[in-house]
């Protein structure tokens, strides 16, 4: 577990990170989502120790984390897949990990072949893709076997089989009851992967809660009606508590109704339907929605 309280970053007149709140909890994929210059980053560095709070304090199970001697053991963190010596072979950089972490050098081949690494292990690290990169700073986060893993943006450069088993690979580690956190700006793929979401916008908490109750936040989820008697519906509905808004000839947005309602009153007014379809708001949609207001470089289109 990941306790986070009013956690603070200044750097000089500018705040990073302001009096953030929030726990991340074993058993569930937790995504991390924020505008570029949110303060993901420095949040997750602090997590670890590698920066130093202004203000207020974080644990990891219970402790903060540069309290643990043997690090990697207790917390697993992929942060840069390029901050590594190019020099190295992949074998060679984990097995210095593991010796300072006191780790049985055993978990290098084991790891290294959980990630697909096995044949480019005596390859130096220099001439590694990106896509590479990025599986050997996996492999180095699950080196210890720890309770608690970071991920900062761990898709980039992965083709589509890489981005499909490390969705597979993480609803694992949060199945066998680790705690998984995931920093990505790919709205597609954390709707796929991850149970609850911390978003954050200049530094601050913006939703602490369950995928689709963020997801559900945005325009666009509701029923889109389609009847030769819009007037008439409109009314009946707007008078039963719903929201209705029209969208073209014929058809109506209702929000804050059930389609089963909608459906229910319209019969008993004698009203015709002819499409009645239920709408969900996406991620995406719901995500530029309520950090609109957060982003630091906005284009003419965002606003």
């Amino acid at each position: 577990m990941i306790e986070v309280n009013h956690l603070t970053k200044r750097y000089g007149s500018t705040t990073a990170v302001d009096e953030l709140t929030f726990t991340v909890r074993p058993g569930c994929v937790t995504g991390f989502l924020g505008p570029n210059g949110a303060g993901k980053s420095t949040t997750l560095r602090m997590i670890i120790g590698l920066n130093d709070p202004t203000g207020g304090s974080v644990s990891v199970q219970g402790r903060p984390f540069r309290q643990r001697p043997r690090g990697l053991r207790h917390v697993g963190a992929l942060l840069d897949a390029g901050d590594v010596h190019g020099g190295r072979s992949a074998a060679a950089h984990l097995g210095m990990l593991a010796r300072t972490n006191a780790i049985p050098l055993r978990r290098v081949g084991e790891v290294l072949a959980e990630v697909g690494l096995t044949d480019a292990a005596r390859r130096r690290i220099g001439g590694f893709s990106l896509g590479m990169k990025q599986r050997l700073g996996i492999a180095a986060a699950l080196l210890g076997d720890p309770p608690v893993l970071l991920f900062d943006e761990p898709l980039n450069g992965l083709d589509p089989e890489g981005v499909r088993w490390v969705r597979d690979l993480f609803r694992r580690l949060a199945a066998e009851g680790r705690t998984v956190f995931v920093s990505s700006h790919l709205m597609s793929e954390m709707e796929h992967t991850a149970d609850r979401l911390v978003v954050i916008g200049r530094g601050r908490l913006i939703a602490d809660e369950p995928l689709a109750a963020f997801a559900a936040r945005g325009q666009g989820s509701g029923v889109r009606v389609r009847t030769p008697d819009a007037s008439a519906l409109a009314g009946t509905l707007q008078a039963g508590g719903a929201d209705v808004t029209r969208d073209g000839a014929g058809v109506l947005l209702v929000t804050g109704m059930d389609s089963e309602r909608v459906g229910d009153l319209a019969f008993e007014h004698g009203l015709r339907l002819h499409e009645l379809v239920v709408t969900t708001a996406s991620l995406e949609r719901a995500f530029m929605e309520l950090t609109a207001d957060s982003v630091e470089y906005a284009t003419g289109e965002t606003r």
